[in-house]
């Protein structure tokens, strides 16, 4: 399918989401639409979907022109969209979720099952996949739930599919089987788009780039030309420069965290670490290796059946959340929309939320109290959004982060815990990111970062802890950091169990 925009833009009210985009997509083509978040990226894939409508402009699709496309006419072209949002019904089998507004009767008009669920394992079959149709999704973990969204749009003849963020939860090897299936849909005609804030994944998949900023056509290109710097720049606008001075902030001698023979079996046994007055400490590894598990044990979300944490040799009561909250832990858990955003309620409470449960006096909230807060923490954190009494769902993924970081920075704690921190928000507003944890650090306070990613361990980490099988593997200081290492310890390589096998 070959793709023409022109002079796309579209409106909200005062604001102006895309002004005068026009760029091609080639056939048989995999394109990185690059962005970050409010450069337009989902709305122009909204009205290539039919889901919006264009305010100005056309789309000429395979030489023929469209002002604007419903729903129904761009999945009648062949079109798919991968989004970001799951759209899954919990209650529903996973087959019945495939072939949701596509079922397949038989010659009675009745639901032909069998034909449904033999299709669904086919699609599975292809992308090497072991997932039950006849499982209720509400039973599928996170990334399984993302892979039955991609099944979904290559059981149907699609001759563009748009894929939104579509690696967020996956695993490595899950990751890898997605990239080999859509190097066979490239092979075999079909033009994918793929959006994405991972730089290695867009130059590891994709032929071609289109970068949009402030909704504006930057540039395109092929990826063989520039690289991640690059790609960076055109990206924000402007150079960003990669603070790895990481050696140069002040560290004390005193341990004021300790972890000792932390258990919660099957997900970890035995971990025991300490971090240092303004240190920051990384935790890395590979999917199953129980860091998730650890980081909700570290502040009493998980019951571990042996262990103690120490702060400033005060041992924490492992019981209560709002216990150790009071005793000076904060956490940014990974995947802000379902563990830390509150959906319906305004910025100005998102961010106020654990003030209020750890150190609001008063059963009577001030509003201008509230607002102060807002202030001084918009502009500590750089919170770029219109009034305070939007739903935080009208920030972009970096500027909803910013919140939640501005909630747990109100309590003013010791330790912070911080799982993925970075997770799915753009390049630009990821180095601010790693700058207020480095301004934590420079404070004096003690930071946990889980992070898979490690560019953004190199940026920010001043020991890194490697962890595999639920163990801690191996702990490298910064300047011994590097790739190779990294993946070494995590895949057990240093184990005897390793070289038995070999």
């Amino acid at each position: 399918m070959n793709i023409k925009f022109h002079n796309i833009s579209k409106n909200f009210g005062a604001i102006q989401a895309l002004d005068n985009v026009s760029f091609e997509i080639g056939q048989a083509e995999i394109l990185g639409l690059l962005g970050e978040n409010g450069a337009g990226k989902s709305t122009l894939m909204n009205i290539l979907g039919g889901v919006l409508r264009p305010s100005s402009g056309s789309i000429e699709i395979d030489g023929k022109g469209y002002t604007h496309l419903s729903t129904a006419e761009s999945m009648h072209l062949g079109i798919s969209f991968i989004h970001q949002e799951l759209n899954l019904v919990n209650d529903l089998k996973v087959f019945e979720n495939l072939f949701l507004h596509h079922e397949l009767t038989n010659a009675k008009f009745y639901l032909n099952k069998k034909e449904m669920i033999l299709k669904s394992r086919e699609v599975f079959k292809r992308m090497n996949l072991n997932i039950d149709p006849n499982a209720f999704v509400r039973d599928l973990d996170t990334s399984r739930k993302q892979l039955v969204e991609i099944a979904k749009s290559l059981l149907f003849e699609s001759k563009l599919i748009i894929m939104d963020e579509p690696t967020t939860a996956l695993t490595n090897q899950e990751i890898e089987n997605l990239f080999g299936i859509m190097r066979e849909l490239k092979n075999q005609g079909i033009t994918l788009i793929y959006i994405s804030h991972k730089m290695p994944e867009l130059f590891n998949i994709c032929d071609k780039y289109t970068v949009l900023r402030d909704g504006k056509f930057i540039a395109s290109g092929l990826f063989k030309d520039i690289d991640e710097q690059k790609a960076t720049e055109l990206l924000v606008g402007r150079s960003v420069v990669q603070n790895l001075d990481i050696k140069n902030l002040p560290i004390e001698t005193e341990e004021v965290f300790k972890v000792t023979n932390f258990t919660l079996e099957p997900f970890f046994k035995d971990i025991t670490f300490s971090i240092r007055k303004g240190e920051i400490v990384a935790v890395t590894g590979l999917f199953g290796d129980g860091r998730g598990e650890l980081s909700e044990a570290l502040f009493g979300a998980r019951k571990v059946t042996h262990g103690e944490i120490y702060l400033r040799d005060k041992k924490l009561p492992l019981s209560s959340i709002k216990q150790i909250m009071k005793s000076g832990v904060s956490m940014i858990p990974r995947n802000r929309k379902e563990r830390s955003i509150i959906k319906d309620m305004t910025i100005l409470d998102n961010l106020s939320m654990a003030h209020f449960t750890s150190k609001h006096p008063n059963p009577i909230i001030s509003e201008k109290e509230e607002k102060e807060r807002f202030s001084k923490n918009q502009k500590s954190t750089n919170i770029r959004s219109g009034s305070p009494y939007d739903l935080i769902t009208s920030l972009s993924g970096g500027n909803q982060q910013k919140v939640i970081f501005a909630r747990w920075f109100e309590l003013n704690s010791e330790i912070y815990i911080m799982d993925n921190p970075t997770q799915g928000i753009d390049v630009g507003a990821k180095f601010e990111i790693y700058d207020l944890i480095r301004d934590l650090a420079k404070q004096g306070k003690s930071i946990l970062v889980f992070s898979s990613e490690f560019p953004e361990i190199y940026q920010i980490a001043n020991r890194c802890i490697i962890m595999y099988k639920g163990e801690i593997n191996k702990i490298l200081p910064h300047e011994e950091l590097n790739e190779v290492d990294v993946m070494y310890y995590s895949t057990g390589s240093n184990k005897k169990e390793f070289n038995d096998e070999k």
